[in-house]
């Protein structure tokens, strides 16, 4: 029995077949909560730390920077909230999930990360205008020294991370950690100057500072703003066609799709298989080509497949055959509205 005039259509969640036995995106969740626990103690202690040095000393400059530290360690509670949602099943009125969570908190972090860049430059600004002399210079130095270590490592730890379960939203909280790992250099590039006698060299330091923090937002800007507008690199689409098409019975790849969800992949597709083939056989080839895409696209999660007859292919044939399934041809206002959707399926795909 073959496809007749119709086509078909499958859909799988990308992880399901997971190989341990657990769902992959699962692991992923328990793991970017693992790293915000870790990365939000290693915070803190750092920030303890130099409050300590703070009370030592009675810096201003270390004071600014401790708070920094701070302030960076409990930007981690809103992404945490937003991993522990993404974890809930989906709802009748939320369908897909609460990944999207992730996304807002990653521009709450991009935020927060431009707020940093206006009080640097501000108080570079003050600086230069009234300048101070910093007392205490070899505590200031040593607690600026472990605020760049503390917060660089936690800043190597989180982008690694973020990049490994596909997390834009991470990275972007390891970026705001650079951040302040550059304004503690910040204090000690400060420190070195007032020592030989230039002080001045603090504010053009933190005014430099201040132009790499605006680089760093508008990096993370771009790719929290690419997710959370449906965005995705070009080249997964690419290499999900590839993978599909090199799938046994696949004889063409139409209108592969996907979009970033929180850190996983929803994707779907159309495949053009032989017109004599039976339901059960076009059937088995769409499980291949997903089981196929599951393990070539990372953090792939969810992926639905049609499958057409090869001479009703591409979802232009979609859009008119669902059309006229609704209005006959001899509906003179049918057949308006017929061509108006061509036409606008036709601007969106040249």
């Amino acid at each position: 029995m073959g496809f007749g005039h119709g086509h078909s259509h499958h859909h799988d969640r990308g992880h399901s077949h997971s190989h341990g036995g657990v769902d992959s995106s699962i692991l992923q969740d328990k793991e970017a909560t693992r790293v915000l626990m870790i990365s939000f103690v290693g915070l803190l202690v750092t920030g303890i730390v130099q409050a300590a040095f703070v009370a030592l000393s009675g810096s201003v400059a270390l004071l600014a920077d401790t708070i920094h530290n701070f302030g960076d360690a409990f930007t981690s509670i809103p992404l945490w909230f937003a991993f522990i949602l993404s974890r809930r099943l989906p709802t009748k009125r939320f369908p897909y999930g609460l990944n999207r969570t992730e996304d807002i908190a990653g521009l709450f972090i991009v935020l927060v990360i431009l707020v940093s860049a206006v009080v640097a430059a501000y108080e570079s600004v003050l600086k230069l205008i009234h300048s101070s002399s910093i007392n205490h210079l070899g505590v200031v130095a040593l607690a600026a020294v472990i605020g760049f270590l503390g917060n660089e490592m936690v800043a190597v730890y989180r982008i690694h991370m973020g990049k490994k379960i596909g997390s834009a939203a991470l990275i972007a909280d390891g970026h705001h950690a650079r951040v302040d790992g550059l304004t503690s250099l910040a204090v000690l590039i400060g420190v070195v100057g007032a020592w030989l006698g230039y002080p001045i060299v603090d504010p053009i330091v933190g005014l430099g500072i201040t132009l790499m923090i605006l680089l760093i937002v508008k990096d993370s800007a771009k790719t929290v703003f690419t997710r959370i507008i449906d965005g995705i690199e070009p080249e997964t689409i690419d290499a999900m066609a590839a993978s599909a098409a090199d799938v046994p019975g696949v004889l063409k790849v139409n209108d592969v799709k996907a979009r970033w969800f929180g850190h996983e992949v929803l994707a779907e597709m159309s495949i053009a298989v032989n017109s004599d083939l039976s339901v059960k056989d076009a059937h088995q080839i769409a499980k291949n080509v997903i089981h196929r895409l599951q393990h070539d696209i990372d953090h792939l999660s969810a992926v639905q497949v049609h499958v057409d007859p090869v001479e009703e292919q591409g979802e232009s044939f979609h859009y008119q055959e669902s059309f006229r399934g609704h209005h006959g041809q001899d509906h003179d206002h049918g057949h308006d509205h017929q061509h108006r959707l061509v036409r606008r399926h036709t601007r969106i795909h040249s």
